[in-house]
């Protein structure tokens, strides 16, 4: 079943058959009187809850706390976003209980993170894959445009700064382009969606893109926006936009998204099946509890959408305050269940695989 190109999202697979071998607005807070429907199999506990951080599961997460503070009286989640990089920030400092990531935990930044939990280490959950969508706002041209890992390097650079130019339209025949000047938009902020984009261009366009990834977007030029919400706001009122997104800030904009190049010169489109297929060989590079995944950018598969993104929760393993820690199992428990993956492909994301569904739920079980 294929991702609907404008304003639909994700068609509903069976996500036991993906084979692991194992990312809204920037205030996401919700309250207990939203319409959303609860959710019987909930386990409610009582509490308060702080997080920040990755605005690419943001809308995923307001889903989330409307339906367990519905269910669950006497429960409050609040979730601050902001971007990755304030998230892992926060979690460092214990401005939060958890916090959202689109990228786990650098080498850099795992030490304080370490230290913060004093009794055991920080750890990195997966919760939300999802793909990156590439949204373009071109008048007249509507085909679905073809957009090789090269030439996006090179448009994000600022090496290619017209729509005319000969090797977008090299890619795209049949198609007219205007002469009309490219704006990009990227991040202001750190944010796992740079450091994810930034990583597939530096794999599959080295040539062209001098960067390694970066949760700072790497490229000078280009106009900086706040959030995911802030780039998707700046391509749908600017003609000759483009910008990298989630796939569900492009659908809900209805901002039209191209097929991406991959590793052997194939324009990929975004469908279920080649995100499916991407992230099949997708490999578990954590230990113990830590369950960092890690993408296979040397897919040659013309199937496998290979510019995506997967979200982390972090939290600590152990050193958890023993008052909050019955509400942060709790709902973390019902965010990794069939019950709070299941409604994600509505969102245009892609729910956790059944297997690492299962490695989740023990990891959460275990904290402490």
């Amino acid at each position: 079943m294929n991702i609907k190109r404008h304003g639909a999202a994700f068609g509903v697979f069976a996500a036991g058959a993906l084979l692991l071998s194992a990312c809204g607005s920037d205030n996401n807070a919700a309250s207990g009187n939203s319409s959303a429907q609860p959710t019987s199999n909930i386990k409610c506990a009582k509490g308060s809850l702080i997080s920040a951080g990755s605005t690419a599961q943001s809308n995923a997460m307001s889903e989330w706390i409307k339906a367990y503070q519905n269910q669950c009286a006497g429960a409050t989640i609040n979730y601050q976003g902001g971007g990755s990089g304030k998230g892992v920030q926060q979690f460092q400092q214990g401005q939060t209980d958890f916090s959202g990531s689109d990228f786990p935990l650098s080498d850099k930044d795992k030490p304080a993170a370490d230290a913060r939990c004093k009794s055991g280490e920080a750890i990195d959950l997966p919760m939300v894959p999802g793909p990156i969508a590439i949204g373009y706002n071109v008048p007249g041209v509507t085909k679905p445009l073809n957009l090789s890992a090269s030439v996006l390097a090179k448009i994000f650079t600022g090496a290619i700064k017209n729509w005319n130019d000969p090797e977008i339209a090299k890619d795209n025949p049949g198609v007219t382009f205007p002469s009309l000047g490219i704006q990009t938009f990227h991040r202001s902020d750190g944010s796992g969606t740079s450091f994810n984009f930034s990583n597939y261009l530096a794999n599959e366009a080295k040539a062209d893109f001098p960067h390694p990834a970066n949760k700072d977007w790497p490229a000078a030029g280009g106009q900086g926006s706040k959030g995911t919400q802030g780039i998707a706001q700046g391509v749908k009122s600017t003609p000759g936009g483009i910008g990298y997104m989630e796939l569900s800030f492009a659908t809900q904009s209805n901002i039209p998204y191209a097929k991406v190049g991959n590793a052997g010169g194939k324009f990929v489109e975004l469908t279920t099946d080649n995100v499916k297929n991407f992230l099949s060989k997708a490999k578990l590079v954590g230990q113990g509890n830590d369950l960092k995944l890690e993408f296979d950018y040397s897919n040659t598969d013309e199937n496998a959408y290979p510019n995506l993104l997967v979200t982390y929760e972090i939290v600590c393993a152990g050193g958890n305050d023993g008052q909050k820690l019955p509400l942060l199992k709790s709902f973390l428990s019902y965010l990794a269940s069939n019950d709070g993956q299941s409604p994600l492909t509505k969102q245009g994301y892609v729910p956790l695989p059944s297997n690492l569904q299962t490695k989740v739920q023990a990891a959460i079980d275990s904290l402490k």
